[in-house]
């Protein structure tokens, strides 16, 4: 099992620890399994003590809580932005792109956890708390406005869950995540190649 931490007398900045976290957590979840993974695992896969994991995290269940509040977080942001945007078909390309690129990296990672990992995830979502298909829905009401007839409502809301439905169907197989976010993007480009023109991923940084 490879370690994640940094090298000795290196210091990671609060945040910097927090994402490392994160990230070593939803490793060691998929490699041994949510239940029969304990903090002290985390722990030492990042080299930290048990007291500087706990000064972020005081459980599991809020490891995983904040990779998916960080998610929607993300989402709320994109969603912000598009409703103050004109509403045209370049609009509906770049936030196609754009809300396909946040399911990259850490985004493809946390859907992974939650489609082998139902159980654990409803005991930890908080009760009555918008997720995904709210947001989807709201961001179908922004891209084609209340006027656009269901189908195309629900092609678009399709769309939006390329990514969901590519790891769902990656799953036992050899897919990498590049792999899943080049289907994702034909699938959403098929479902509304009349609607919209093709995804537009952002530029890597």
């Amino acid at each position: 099992m490879t370690k994640t931490g940094q090298p000795t007398g290196t210091r990671r900045k609060g945040s910097q620890t927090r994402a490392d976290i994160q990230r070593a957590a939803l490793s060691l979840f998929t490699e041994c399994g949510y239940d029969a993974t304990s903090m002290r695992e985390i722990a030492e896969q990042l080299g930290i003590t048990k007291a500087a994991l706990y000064y972020h995290f005081d459980s599991k269940e809020a490891i995983i809580l904040s990779l998916f509040q960080d998610n929607m977080r993300a989402l709320d942001d994109l969603l912000e932005w598009a409703a103050d945007q004109p509403l045209t078909p370049d609009l509906r390309a770049e936030f196609l792109g754009r809300w396909i690129a946040l399911s990259g990296g850490q985004g493809l990672r946390t859907m992974r956890f939650a489609a082998a990992n139902h159980a654990a995830l409803r005991a930890v979502m908080p009760a009555r708390q918008g997720g995904p298909l709210e947001r989807i829905g709201r961001a179908a009401q922004l891209l084609l406005g209340p006027d656009a007839p269901l189908t195309d409502h629900l092609r678009m809301r399709m769309a939006l869950l390329s990514v969901h439905n590519a790891v769902l169907a990656a799953q036992g197989t050899d897919a990498t995540d590049d792999d899943i976010l080049s289907l994702a993007t034909q699938t959403a480009t098929l479902l509304v190649s009349d609607l919209s023109p093709a995804p537009r991923l952002p530029e890597p940084e």
